[in-house]
């Protein structure tokens, strides 16, 4: 196994001795690569191979004493030896004294007392608070940031619990994002808001008797893409303290361990420097190529939601011209398939999750190359090598190219994953995140249509509808073949949701290569669309090749004309395709408007399109959990023959007679609502049952045309205002 020693980094611009002792302390903690550049758990410096003249100058004094481990050393030497001191005990004197600490005594004294004052000889308790900008793949992996720190266990015994107010937090994390100029603004603002804010309100030391001098300073953490982006540059005017990149959310628990959760220092309190003193800055920013934390159970934000993110794969290929995500995110690598599976099937059962959504950077792009995939679907025998690699794998339409040409070989590809996780409940819908138009193959399209518990709902972004666009942006395709592909997924999926992203202004844009891109909006009509100004990002290839030389006041112009058609055209598509249509919807609580005597509940239908109805009179009409909100309406029992009857075109539903009492329907449940309204993108109804999503299904089977949803719905409501008679 081949191993690469990724050491700890100092803060530029740091004293000579802090350089020392981040180099010293922390050469031993490196990752662990093998062959295939794997990263695993860390290694001693032992490990890395045979140390030159520059690495014993540097070997560590044999004092037994680590930072990582300083507080811990003291709990061992109270518990082996007698205690000379005062209160909160010294290092005390025995014949297997350790040796002099390497800073001043009445430092080590104090930070012994800390400990007995935190949390005895257990080790201390650090609370860490946790903000997330940014994407789905961000909040997933504030959910994986979450799991590390609250499970972890670090040698000097601390613990950490998690903590809602900011200024209660002895850690502070901010996971970011570097998509775009706009989202680093704000996390610029932030960091230089949370420093000035720790500087005028310091934490409070746990010690009646600690030395009112030095005081207790909050750490400062970068997470993420930004981080990832910037590297040493985060630590500009002192904003922060500790960076990590996507890849090294692992070491999060080290990283802090270095940095001092109290902020002293020998010179705090009169000593002279010294090389065991905390170091200013911790970073690692290492990215991998096979990390996709598959063993990590992630602790969510909010568990009572019931809808869940999986992440199943990381980073991207696309090398799209104006994209960062290749670079702060790193090469694509997949989990394995059984491993998703159990991931979600334990989201349903224990967590009562009703919605799983899978996500990627590039997610249908989705290959599990592990040797039990391997061996389950290998490639046929006797191919050649080109043959082999191209085996398994292909493009939505031959209008589509990859920059990316090894997508082949044996394995499971994204439709295997979607059929897998769709089959763990016939009533767990699955949506998928963030796509690439060129990989939706015929199958996926197929399984989709097959699968009602698929959800109808597809991202195609299509950044521009100019082709010489594409071809700058390095897309992969043409306009004529998203067109196409489009074509065929309506086709093969008539109520398909179709949502997009576009960027306004991209380098060398004309204005009939916008006007293009207006036509494309017009012509699809798309269901939602993210819209943004072009901003160009260092690393990528428009950074080194092309020129931004769309001015900002022309790429604002042409964006508020994409929002505006956006805005005309989906509330005419929702007007017509909507209004009228019983939805089937996954309830998720009470609406974010929702008021005291003015009460509605809120969820998405099967095409991802928020839908709002009030709560029934006889339902709760009192403060409360948003989540634990509850309404009444009839069963899928009762309504069931009143159907039947409808899609017969029989005589007998006016005699038909709903009993008074109704069933409650609460977040996680399903229901059949009537679609009264449409507000752009957002859409009103009112509930008319409980549903699940099998009967649902089968029941849509008999109210095919307009007319028998009209009679259906106003039967209904008819029953529900005559005490359940029709």
């Amino acid at each position: 196994m081949r191993r690469v020693a990724v050491p700890l980094l100092g803060r530029p611009k740091l004293r000579r001795h802090h350089r020392s002792f981040a180099i010293q302390r922390h050469a031993a903690a490196a990752f662990s690569v093998d062959a295939t550049g794997a990263d695993s758990a860390f290694n001693s410096a032992a490990d890395v191979g045979a140390p030159g003249r520059r690495a014993r100058r540097r070997a560590l004094p044999d004092d037994g004493l680590q930072l990582s481990q300083f507080v811990a050393s003291a709990a061992r030497a109270t518990e082996e030896r007698p205690v000379a001191g005062g209160e909160g005990g010294g290092w005390g004197s025995s014949c297997n004294d350790p040796g002099p600490a390497p800073v001043a005594a009445s430092l080590d004294k104090l930070r012994a007392q800390m400990l007995n004052e935190e949390g005895g000889t257990g080790g201390r308790r650090l609370k860490f608070h946790l903000k997330t900008y940014g994407c789905q793949m961000n909040v997933s992996d504030s959910d994986i940031v979450r799991s590390v720190l609250l499970g972890a266990g670090g040698a000097d015994g601390t613990r950490y619990e998690e903590t809602h107010d900011e200024m209660d937090a002895d850690v502070l994390l901010t996971n970011t994002c570097a998509i775009r100029e706009n989202a680093e603004s704000k996390v610029w603002h932030r960091l230089r808001e949370l420093r000035a804010r720790d500087a005028k309100f310091p934490l409070e030391w746990s010690s009646a008797e600690a030395m009112e001098g030095p005081r207790r300073k909050r750490v400062i953490g970068v997470l993420g893409c930004m981080a990832e982006r910037l590297k040493e540059d985060m630590f500009k005017d002192g904003t922060a303290d500790l960076i990590a990149g996507p890849d090294a959310y692992r070491d999060l628990p080290r990283l802090i361990s270095t940095l001092s959760p109290w902020g002293l220092s020998s010179k705090d309190i009169g000593g002279a420097p010294s090389d065991d003193d905390p170091v200013q800055g911790a970073i690692n920013v290492q990215l991998s190529l096979d990390e996709t934390y598959a063993d990590v159970t992630p602790v969510r934000a909010n568990p009572g939601e019931v809808s869940a993110f999986v992440s199943v794969m990381r980073g991207c290929n696309n090398m799209c011209s104006y994209c960062v995500v290749p670079f702060t995110r790193g090469r694509e690598r997949s989990r394995e398939l059984e491993s998703i599976v159990a991931e979600a099937t334990n989201l349903h059962q224990t967590e009562r999750v009703k919605e799983v959504v899978l996500l990627g950077q590039n997610v249908n792009s989705y290959h599990d190359k592990s040797d039990g995939a391997r061996l389950a679907r290998p490639s046929p025998e006797g191919l050649g090598r080109m043959e082999e690699r191209e085996f398994g794998y292909r493009t939505s339409n031959d209008g589509f190219t990859n920059m990316f040409k090894l997508r082949g070989g044996a394995g499971y590809y994204f439709a295997d994953l979607v059929e897998a996780v769709s089959d763990i409940s016939p009533e767990v819908r699955v949506r998928f995140t963030s796509p690439h138009p060129k990989d939706y193959p015929p199958e996926l399209l197929q399984l989709m249509a097959d699968r009602p518990n698929v959800c109808n709902q597809l991202h195609m972004p299509a950044q521009s509808g100019s082709s010489s666009v594409l071809q700058r942006m390095r897309r992969g395709y043409t306009r004529e073949a998203y067109l196409t592909l489009l074509d065929d997924v309506r086709a093969t999926i008539p109520d398909v949701a179709i949502s997009s992203d576009f960027i306004s202004g991209f380098c060398g844009e004309t204005e009939e290569e916008h006007r293009d891109t207006l036509d494309l909006m017009g012509r699809v009509a798309y269901d939602q669309a993210y819209m943004f100004a072009y901003s160009m990002r260092g690393k990528t290839h428009a950074h080194r090749s092309m020129t931004d030389d769309v001015p900002i006041d022309v790429k604002m112009r042409r964006l508020n004309e994409v929002i505006k058609l956006f805005r005309t055209k989906v509330q005419e598509r929702n007007d017509a395709t909507e209004v009228g249509r019983i939805r089937l919807v996954l309830v998720e609580g009470e609406s974010k408007r929702s008021r005291l005597g003015h009460r509605g509940m809120s969820g998405r239908t099967d095409q991802n399109k928020r839908i709002i109805f009030p709560v029934d009179s006889d339902g709760t009409d009192v403060e409360e959990d948003r989540r634990s909100l509850s309404t009444v309406c009839w069963s899928e029992e009762e309504i069931r023959p009143l159907v039947q009857v409808i899609g017969s075109r029989g005589a007998e539903a006016g005699k038909m007679r709903l009993p008074r009492s109704k069933v409650p329907l609460r977040a996680g449940d399903y229901a059949a609502v009537l679609v009264t309204e449409a507000r752009g993108h957002t859409l009103r109804g009112h509930a008319l049952w409980k549903a699940t999503l099998m009967g649902f299904n089968e029941m849509q089977g008999q109210l095919t045309d307009h007319d028998k949803r009209c009679e259906l719905s106003g039967l209904i409501e008819r029953a529900e205002s005559h005490n359940g008679r029709i």
